[in-house]
């Protein structure tokens, strides 16, 4: 089996790519929150145990953890893989300075692999520098006191299904809207381009270099003919029509039904309020349905991309776009408008199927945990109190690279 391999959402999970909350999150303060997506100031020693136990779950359930920095850190191993990943990551960055630019280069050059794996993930502290040239003309010009960072913390790389997506016997590679994120996809790409697991034969389907933003919270894998992926807050239809044009000529996918769903935070992903459980069972938010429409997007008899609007709702849509005979669609907390609020903010459908019909999430989303169990779904429940600061749950935290067929 490829080292890529994923056609369904809820098949048995063989090997899946985390990363465990290091030294970056201790760069998130007050006056950076907004930026770094998160809430609240993550504890990271908290957040540590909280995802071990995450880890510790998954390879119970009989899956290889890999973590992205173990990767990055043997990603460098090509002659100059490392000074062709410096550019691409400052050029990402806007740094364009051509002082503060060769202070950097020299700086991450002079570490050794591993050390400048570890630091562009930290982020590269105005300390670690030390002063500004004297013939550099920005150096008259201080940023706010608050900014003692050159380089970004990756803050969110914990969250690892949005800066790339598994899908079929390929990656994605995606424009996310936020600098911090942003740059996370340089790091997942030189991955695939650069280590040995990866710089095989497996098609990258969209490049980071792509100018529409797209995020892997918005792609889901229904089964080897279904794609899933949401248009809204963070992903944008012509990067949907690029990754339709990309991937169903040169893979087993039939069609790509895009659900619109609402520019709002709370609703920032199809993941946030929609995740296929089982065979035939989906979580939902209720709050979303009403506004939830659908497109379908196929290839024509000449190759061309052929466009449908699905006018049912959303259980037709998918019983009939998977061939069944129906499909369950359990409600967020039941479909209690208090309860569903509370725990949609603390993503109650963000689940993670490691098997059909057995899932991940989070333990203080009680109400719906309860529904799952009721509905014949096996929960198993990790611990969250620092990892949700960041608004994101298992689902969130994971990316699948290998899954069983189903």
């Amino acid at each position: 089996m490829s080292n890529i391999h994923v056609y369904s959402e809820i098949g048995k999970l063989k090997k899946v790519l985390l990363h465990r909350p290091g030294n970056e999150i201790d760069g998130v303060i007050p006056q950076t929150m907004p930026r770094h997506l998160f809430d609240d100031i993550p504890w990271k020693k908290g957040a540590q145990r909280e995802h071990d136990c995450f880890a510790d779950i998954l390879r119970k359930e009989g899956a290889e953890v890999v973590y992205i920095e173990d990767l990055f850190r043997k990603s460098f191993s090509q002659k100059g893989s490392r000074e062709g990943f410096i550019k691409k990551f400052l050029d990402k960055h806007g740094i364009f300075n051509p002082h503060l630019r060769e202070q950097l280069e020299a700086y991450l050059l002079c570490l050794s692999p591993e050390e400048m794996a570890d630091k562009i993930m930290s982020g590269i502290k105005k300390s670690d520098l030390g002063p500004k040239k004297q013939e550099d003309f920005s150096r008259f010009f201080p940023e706010e006191e608050y900014e003692h960072y050159y380089t970004e913390p990756l803050a969110n790389l914990y969250y690892t299904r949005d800066p790339g997506a598994s899908i079929g016997r390929g990656m994605s590679f995606h424009c996310m809207e936020k600098l911090g994120r942003n740059l996370e996809t340089v790091v997942w790409q030189h991955i695939f381009e650069h280590h040995p697991d990866f710089a095989k034969d497996a098609p990258m389907w969209l490049s980071n270099e792509s100018h529409f933003g797209i995020e892997g919270g918005d792609i889901a894998v229904f089964s080897k003919d279904v794609i899933g992926i949401g248009c809204g807050l963070r992903t944008r239809p012509e990067a949907i029509e690029q990754l339709a044009g990309n991937i169903l000529p040169q893979d087993t996918f039939k069609k790509i039904l895009v659900f619109t769903i609402p520019k709002d935070r709370k609703f920032m992903h199809l993941d946030t309020v929609l995740t296929m459980i089982d065979h035939d069972k989906f979580t939902i938010h209720p709050g979303i349905e009403a506004t939830l429409n659908v497109f379908e997007i196929s290839l024509g008899g000449s190759g061309e991309l052929v466009y449908k609007d699905q006018t049912d709702k959303v259980e037709k849509v998918l019983t009939k776009a998977l061939n069944l005979d129906s499909v369950q669609v359990l409600r967020c907390a039941d479909g209690s408008f208090i309860d569903s609020e509370r725990e949609q903010w603390n993503d109650g459908t963000n689940t993670l199927a490691i098997a059909p019909g057995t899932v991940v999430t989070y333990s203080r989303n009680e109400v719906t945990n309860e529904l799952l169990r009721r509905s014949g779904i096996k929960v198993l429940e990790m611990p969250c109190g620092e990892l949700s600061r960041g608004r994101g749950g298992p689902r969130c935290m994971s990316m699948p690279l290998v899954r069983e067929d189903i």
